[in-house]
């Protein structure tokens, strides 16, 4: 079963990551929140395939769900840091 801790060390070791957070306790539904400079200048959708291809495999294979805010440093910083 995985863990939250592992699910955020499969995305930082292939997207750099300002800040991120994941939850979830079941081990197969989480919830993300991940601030990336890799986001800027991108929508949404290009944000959330940018950490689907760091999850590669495992996104099919360990993980149910994946809720996720995806947001610039620029966005993080203006937030009310969620």
């Amino acid at each position: 079963m995985l863990s939250a801790q592992q699910l955020e060390q499969y995305i930082t070791q292939h997207l750099a990551c300002d800040y991120i957070k994941v939850l979830g306790d079941d081990g197969t539904h989480f919830e993300a929140v991940i601030v990336s400079p890799a986001f800027v200048g991108k929508g949404m959708v290009q944000q959330h395939q940018l950490v689907y291809t760091a999850l590669g495999d495992r996104m099919r294979a360990e993980i149910h769900a994946l809720s996720m805010k995806t947001l610039t440093p620029e966005q993080w910083q203006n937030s009310n840091k969620i």
